[in-house]
């Protein structure tokens, strides 16, 4: 996972520090959308603050994207391969209600919303909830 983590973050042009390398690790190893809280109980020897400004940073250069699932707490999932998570490339996410477990619909993408004049998008977010087929 270590490597794949360097490669992705050197192919985002992101420096490869150990806290990032590992919050990166930490964030592909689960197909789930992790929040900070999360995060923190994985990796319980980085602080808050760091892993927080590693995921900001990660936003900024498109290795993350957030997701607000209704649960309270902001999540993060890794941007695939390819993807670079702007508007066009948005997707579908699922919250699970039973284990609050989140995660990305890449094959169900957001559709395309005709906006007024001199409006842009810079985020859409678009969550189903109901149970994951673990808690069915």
């Amino acid at each position: 996972m270590i490597d794949k983590a360097e490669k992705m973050l050197a192919s985002r042009n992101v420096n490869p520090t150990p806290t990032r390398v590992l919050v990166l690790s930490c964030l592909l190893k689960d197909a789930r959308a992790q929040s900070l809280k999360d995060l923190e109980v994985t990796l319980y020897n980085s602080d808050r603050s760091s892993i927080f400004r590693t995921l900001k940073t990660f936003e900024e250069f498109k290795v993350v994207h957030s997701i607000e699932d209704g649960s309270g707490r902001v999540k993060y999932a890794v941007c695939e391969e390819g993807c670079n998570c702007d508007p066009e490339d948005l997707h579908y996410h699922f919250y699970c209600t039973n284990c609050s477990i989140t995660y990305c619909l890449l094959d169900s993408p957001i559709p395309t919303v005709k906006l007024p004049a001199n409006f842009k998008m810079s985020q859409a977010n678009m969550v189903i909830k109901g149970l994951c087929d673990k808690c069915t």
